[in-house]
């Protein structure tokens, strides 16, 4: 599974309803496993530059690459492109990239090749 992870500012925040639009387009596209495009609530005590955040699953990097190869994805940087100042992208596979994750007291620490689970 791999995880790609968007940030937006805006040039003008009186845009951003314009490029959740904008963006809005890439639901369709039937390559995710899981996407999301939602507003920064902007309640972090020590920075809240970023105004719009996408949040995608994909299955495999061919599933990733034929999202951004899709025609809707060439849309929505048309629409986006002019609208924002900064894009920040990143993508990590969960299998082989991922060092530490915690949940509910159970930390797994991810090694190439599996998982190890610590308590």
């Amino acid at each position: 599974m791999i995880r790609h992870i968007v940030f937006f500012t805006a040039r003008d925040k009186a845009g951003i309803d314009q490029i959740l639009k904008g963006l809005s387009v890439l639901i369709s596209i039937p390559h995710a496993h899981r996407l999301e495009i939602a507003c920064n609530r902007k309640s972090d005590q020590l920075g809240n530059d970023i105004d719009i955040v996408v949040y995608g699953e994909f299955v495999s990097e061919t599933d990733l690459a034929a999202y951004k190869a899709h025609e809707l994805y060439q849309e929505a940087i048309r629409c986006v492109r002019p609208l924002r100042e900064l894009r920040f992208a990143a993508d990590y596979e969960l299998s082989t990239d991922l060092r530490f994750a915690g949940t509910a007291g159970l930390t797994v620490v991810a090694r190439r090749g599996g998982l190890a689970s610590h308590q």
